[in-house]
């Protein structure tokens, strides 16, 4: 299965979209809620139907920015959110974007990528990423299988994978994931070295 921009197009037309909660998970929430400066210059990569975003942009972080490949997931949120900003919502591949983030938030798009991208997605965070810059979020802890997506991994694998050139700062289970996600998932602060 070729994990491309028609495949991704298709799922989103069809409402095959099991990994949308349909809201903002309490995680990634949680962690938001606790940063003081609004100013702060935020990415969503592979941004869905982005309610995230809509959160962020709700509680004064208006320097917040979505990409995603596909069209459909942002005319979502351009209907959601009719006055935001349409330089916020940018359809590109993620690894042709340019730019300096200071934030950078992950929720269901690692786990999206084809396994054989996750070096390549190491790096190009890195080049995303301001000095001193975060990525945040959560990663899937299930057997990796060649079935997918959703992509599972380990915390040994990410740790394998995020060390080299960010700082652990956390990598835990989530303790506040949703119901479908209890236990399967890791919430993660790196900081770029």
């Amino acid at each position: 299965m070729k994990l491309n921009q028609k495949y991704w197009q298709n799922r989103y037309e069809t409402n095959d979209i099991a990994w949308d909660a349909g809201k903002i998970t309490t995680p990634i929430k949680e962690y938001i809620d606790q940063i003081d400066d609004k100013s702060i210059k935020i990415l969503i990569p592979g941004c869905g139907n982005g309610y995230e975003f809509e959160y962020l942009i709700n509680n004064g972080f208006g320097n917040s920015f979505v990409v995603d490949y596909v069209q459909k997931p942002i005319d979502n949120l351009k209907e959601r959110m009719p006055n935001c900003n349409p330089n916020q919502l940018i359809i590109s591949d993620f690894f042709e974007l340019e730019g300096s983030y200071d934030l950078i938030i992950e929720q269901t798009f690692f786990c999206a990528l084809n396994p054989e991208l996750r070096a390549k997605y190491v790096q190009k965070i890195l080049s995303l990423l301001s000095p001193k810059g975060k990525l945040i979020g959560l990663l899937f802890q299930f057997p990796l299988t060649e079935v997918g997506p959703p992509f599972g991994g380990s915390k040994e694998e990410y740790l394998n994978l995020f060390s080299n050139n960010f700082k652990i700062k956390t990598i835990e289970t989530a303790y506040n994931s949703i119901k479908p996600r209890e236990g399967k998932e890791l919430f993660f602060i790196f900081t770029k070295k």
